[in-house]
């Protein structure tokens, strides 16, 4: 298990997207952006989208990830985090999405009509970002 620097924690708390590497049921590679948020007392990196998505199906089957970012202003180096999904949670995921939105697109989130929420929780097994 790895721990996430200072600088690691900065760049997921920003308007920053992330990349999300999971494996297909074939073994060929899965990338979504998708938008990225941090808990950095329980050393976590928190994703939020629908349920049922492929990527969420990927990882029902294989929690393995890779989580990718980087500051635009300052795209080298970038972050990469190779880790698994400990817990997928519908708890708080419409709050946690609203978070997100308001984050990114400075606007709340409109929910969508059947649509279930869930958070994927990531524990970082290995933390590449040689920022000091």
């Amino acid at each position: 298990m790895a721990r996430l620097t200072e600088d690691a924690i900065r760049l997921l708390r920003g308007k920053n997207l992330a990349y999300v590497a999971t494996v297909n049921d074939d073994g060929s590679p899965h990338l979504a952006p998708m938008w990225v948020d941090v808990d950095p007392e329980r050393d976590l990196v928190l994703l939020n989208t629908a349920d049922g998505r492929r990527k969420v199906q990927n990882i029902r089957r294989d929690p393995r990830v890779v989580v990718s970012s980087h500051d635009p202003a300052h795209p080298w180096p970038p972050l990469i985090v190779r880790g698994k999904v400990e817990r997928i949670t519908t708890e708080g995921g419409l709050e946690h999405i609203d978070f997100l939105s308001r984050k990114y697109n400075d606007e709340p989130w409109e929910p969508k009509e059947g649509q279930v929420r869930v958070i994927l929780e990531v524990r970082p097994d290995d933390v590449a970002f040689p920022l000091t």
